[in-house]
C-alpha cells in the first residue's frame, strides 16, 4: 500500500480501520472543481512571486487543466482508496509531471487548501440555490396573476376568517422566499473571503501574494487573521441556517398542498406526474411529494444540529472535527434543491379550483366583520357592532343559512341601521375589494404585489 504524503515522521503504517475512520473522499470528491481552480491559482501566484520557477508554475497549470478535462470527460477516475480529494490531486499531479508536482503545495497547508475550497464550492451552491428559489418566486408570481379575482378563505387558526383572493394568498409565501433570497446574498458575501495563504495556521514566510490569488478565483476580499482563516465555518453554519428558514417556508407552503388536495378541501388538483398511488387503496391520489418536503425540513434541521454541535467547543485553530462539515451542508444542499426543484414543478402543473374556493368562502361566515363595519360606518361603536354581528351568525348557525341570505326583516330584527346596501356590503366581491390597504388583498393591491415581485425577479 501507498504510504501517505505526511508519513514521513512515523515508524508505522496507520491501522486500515483508523485509514476508513479518516478518509473523506466519499464525500469531498464533489469538490475536485474547486480545488483543481484552487490549485490553478495558488501555483500561478506561486510563479509570478519567484516563489518557484515560472516554466514550473506554467507546467502545474497545464497539467491541472488537463487533470480537470479528464475528470470531466470520464478518463480519469477519483480513487475510492485516496484519503481525500485533495491528496488525490496532487498526487496524480506527481504521477504526471514528476518532481515539478511536488512543488504546487509550496507556502500551502491543507487546513487553508480545504478552506478555500469549501468556500469555492459553497458560492457555486448558493448561486444554484438562488436560481432555484428564483425559478419558484416565478411559478408563484404566474399563478398569481392567474387568479387575483379567485376569492377564497383566510384562515386563523386553521378556521375560516376573512376572505381573500388566492393570488394574495400565496403571494404571502413569495414575500416569505424572497426573505430566503435576501438571506442567500448575504451568507454569500461572508462567504466570499478567501482564505489560502493561512497555512496551517500562522501563514507562511514565503512571500505570497493573497490578493492576486482572491483575485484571479473571482474573491472579493481576503481572511484578516490567519487563525482566523482556517478554523472558521460560520459561513457554512450560516449557509445551512438559511436553507433551514428556506425548508421551513417549503414545508409550510407543502402543508397548505397537502390540506388543499383534499376531499375536506377540494381546493386544488395535483398533476397525476406529482402524484402517488396506494398500495392497497385503489382511490388514493397522495401528495407524495409535498410530504416529502415536509418531511425532508426535519433532516436539514437535523444537519444545522450536527454543524453547530461540532463546532460548539473546538479550541483554535484548525481540528480534524471540521472534517464532518461537509457531509452536513452537503445533504442539507443536496435535499433542499431537490425538494423546491419538484415543488415548483409540482405547483406550475396543479389545478386551481376556484368554484371550491369560492363555495367554501361563502358558508364561512368570513364576512362578519364587514357586517360590522357596515354599522360602524353608520355610527355604531364598533364592540356595539361586533355583538351585533355575532348575534347574526348565531342566528345564521341555527337556521342554516348565511349572512347573505338572511332577510331584510331579520336585519331591522337586529338593528334599524341596516337597509338594501347590506347585500353589497357583504358580498365577498365587496369584502376584498374594499380591502385596499397597502398590501391587502384588493384587486389592485395584489396587482402592486406582483409588479414588485416581478421587478425583483428582473433585478
Amino acid at each position: 500500500m501507498k504510504g501517505k504524503m505526511w508519513d514521513a515522521r512515523f515508524s508505522k503504517a496507520v491501522d486500515s480501520r483508523v485509514n476508513d475512520f479518516n478518509s473523506s473522499i466519499s464525500f469531498d470528491w464533489r469538490m475536485y472543481r474547486s480545488d483543481i481552480k484552487g490549485s490553478i491559482a495558488h501555483a500561478t501566484m506561486l510563479g509570478e512571486c519567484g516563489i518557484i520557477e515560472k516554466e514550473e508554475s506554467e507546467k502545474i497549470v497545464e497539467a491541472l487543466g488537463e487533470i480537470l478535462a479528464d475528470l470531466e470527460n470520464g478518463a480519469l477516475r477519483i480513487d475510492p482508496e485516496a484519503e481525500d480529494i485533495h491528496m488525490f490531486i496532487e498526487a496524480v499531479l506527481t504521477e504526471r509531471i514528476g518532481e515539478t508536482g511536488k512543488r504546487l503545495h509550496t507556502a500551502r497547508s491543507r487546513n487553508d487548501q480545504v478552506a478555500l475550497d469549501i468556500r469555492m464550492h459553497l458560492k457555486d451552491e448558493i448561486t444554484a440555490v438562488k436560481s432555484l428559489v428564483g425559478s419558484l418566486l416565478g411559478a408563484i408570481c404566474e399563478k398569481a396573476k392567474e387568479n387575483i379575482d379567485t376569492v377564497m378563505p383566510g384562515y386563523t387558526h386553521l378556521q375560516r376568517a376573512q376572505p381573500v383572493t388566492f393570488a394574495h394568498y400565496i403571494l404571502a409565501y413569495a414575500q416569505m422566499f424572497m426573505r430566503d433570497m435576501d438571506r442567500l446574498e448575504d451568507v454569500y458575501r461572508r462567504t466570499d473571503v478567501m482564505p489560502l495563504g493561512s497555512g496551517a495556521l500562522a501563514s507562511t514566510t514565503y512571500p505570497i501574494d493573497r490578493h492576486r490569488v482572491a483575485e484571479l478565483l473571482g474573491f472579493s476580499s481576503v481572511t484578516e487573521n490567519s487563525m482566523d482563516g482556517v478554523s472558521d465555518r460560520d459561513f457554512v453554519i450560516e449557509l445551512c441556517s438559511a436553507l433551514s428558514i428556506l425548508m421551513m417556508h417549503m414545508s409550510r407552503f407543502a402543508e397548505e398542498i397537502i390540506l388543499w388536495c383534499s376531499s375536506e378541501f377540494k381546493f386544488i388538483e395535483l398533476d397525476d406526474a406529482y402524484s402517488t398511488g396506494s398500495s392497497i387503496m385503489p382511490q388514493k391520489k397522495n401528495p407524495d411529494v409535498a410530504e416529502l418536503v415536509r418531511g425532508k425540513t426535519g433532516r436539514v434541521y437535523g444537519d444545522l444540529t450536527t454543524l453547530l454541535t461540532m463546532m460548539k467547543g473546538l479550541p483554535l485553530a484548525y481540528n480534524k472535527d471540521m472534517q464532518e462539515d461537509k457531509e452536513a451542508i452537503f445533504d442539507a444542499l443536496d435535499n433542499t434543491k431537490i425538494a423546491v426543484e419538484v415543488f415548483t414543478a409540482m405547483f406550475e402543473t396543479m389545478i386551481v379550483r376556484k368554484d371550491s374556493m369560492r363555495r367554501a368562502a361563502s358558508r364561512g361566515f368570513i364576512n362578519a366583520t364587514d357586517c360590522a363595519d357596515y354599522l360602524v360606518k353608520r355610527g355604531m361603536a364598533f364592540r356595539d357592532a361586533y355583538k351585533i354581528s355575532g348575534r347574526l351568525v348565531a342566528h345564521c348557525i341555527a337556521e342554516d343559512t348565511t349572512l347573505e341570505e338572511l332577510s331584510m326583516d331579520v336585519y331591522k330584527s337586529y338593528s334599524s341601521l341596516f337597509d338594501e346596501e347590506v347585500y353589497t356590503a357583504i358580498s365577498l366581491e365587496t369584502c376584498v375589494k374594499e380591502r385596499g390597504a397597502y398590501g391587502g388583498p384588493a384587486p389592485a393591491s395584489v396587482l402592486h404585489q406582483i409588479d414588485l415581485l416581478e421587478g425583483y425577479l428582473k433585478a
